[in-house]
């Protein structure tokens, strides 16, 4: 106790007439500076590289609004957004199985995930394209036959491929925001007579929304790049359409930087609505970060109120 009193009585502050006796003496971070000037140095080499290397930088900048370009950004979208949607619903639902009192359900999941994350994509990708080798046609018997070469397109393989792939991934991401809530919330919701489904549907999931999201905002942004393998079963995203045009003109590197700063856009457009949707979750929960949104509406209020 009376040490706790000591350092108490040191902690104090000094008062203002005592306290300009002392010279306040700033810490230095001699290497810090030393760090940022070696970082200055390295990066200037490279742009220097850069900047001397025969690239044209103005061919660059025109194929940015390319309509073969742009036609390979609008297909990446659809290809995402639709990969996106099946995936989302494959991994809620195998995260929903996985959490089943049923051990046929259970083991079903489980084996999916376990397939699908143990296999490349690009694996994948080529074994959905490749299988009419399989199955020479889709068969309803007594509805529809199709032959699988024709109902395989590039497109509908790349859709398999990156969609189931990326359910097993969202499975287990699903899965460990519904382990986040408590289980005294499901415990509540039935002792009140709502059923397992109900419960994880209008208790659980809402909750878990905000574990789900951060990682599942990575996920996407992830699924957006891995589209460029679709390049390789002729599916004419981004980068099949710079292949094409640079297979033409034999800019090869212009045509890459031209399809990396599509990316490079796509994404930070991407990541600036996962903050803002990470903001509106976590609204109303103690000691949560305030979002830059947030930040920008209390200053303009601020500022109206003045």
């Amino acid at each position: 106790m009376l040490e706790n009193t000591a350092e108490t009585e040191q902690a104090r502050p000094l008062p203002a007439e005592e306290a300009k006796k002392y010279t306040v003496v700033p810490l230095r971070y001699p290497w810090r500076w030393v760090t940022a000037a070696l970082v200055l140095v390295v990066l200037g080499f490279v742009a220097k590289a850069f900047l001397a290397a025969d690239i044209n930088y103005d061919v660059v900048i025109k194929y940015l609004t390319n309509a073969g370009i742009l036609t390979g950004v609008r297909n990446t979208l659809v290809l995402l957004l639709a990969s996106m949607t099946l995936g989302m619903v494959l991994g809620v639902l195998a995260a929903v199985m996985r959490q089943s009192p049923n051990p046929v359900l259970r083991w079903v999941a489980g084996g999916y995930i376990w397939l699908f994350r143990g296999t490349p994509l690009l694996v994948q990708l080529l074994i959905w394209f490749n299988l009419s080798i399989i199955f020479e046609s889709f068969t309803i018997p007594g509805l529809v036959s199709i032959p699988m070469n024709t109902l395989m397109t590039p497109f509908v393989a790349a859709l398999l491929g990156l969609g189931i792939n990326e359910g097993a991934y969202i499975s287990e991401i699903v899965r460990g925001g519904i382990l986040a809530v408590d289980h005294g919330q499901r415990e509540a919701a039935s002792a009140i007579g709502m059923s397992r489904a109900k419960t994880m549907r209008r208790i659980v999931l809402p909750q878990a929304m905000r574990v789900i999201v951060p990682p599942l905002g990575n996920e996407f942004i992830s699924c957006l790049k891995f589209t460029s393998l679709a390049y390789t079963i002729s599916y004419s995203e981004l980068l099949h359409s710079a292949n094409k045009i640079y297979t033409a003109n034999f800019k090869v590197i212009e045509l890459l930087f031209t399809a990396a700063i599509w990316y490079i856009a796509l994404t930070t457009i991407f990541s600036f609505f996962q903050q803002l949707l990470e903001d509106r979750l976590s609204r109303g929960v103690p000691g949560a970060r305030v979002g830059f949104i947030q930040r920008l509406r209390r200053n303009l209020s601020l500022r109206r109120a003045s």
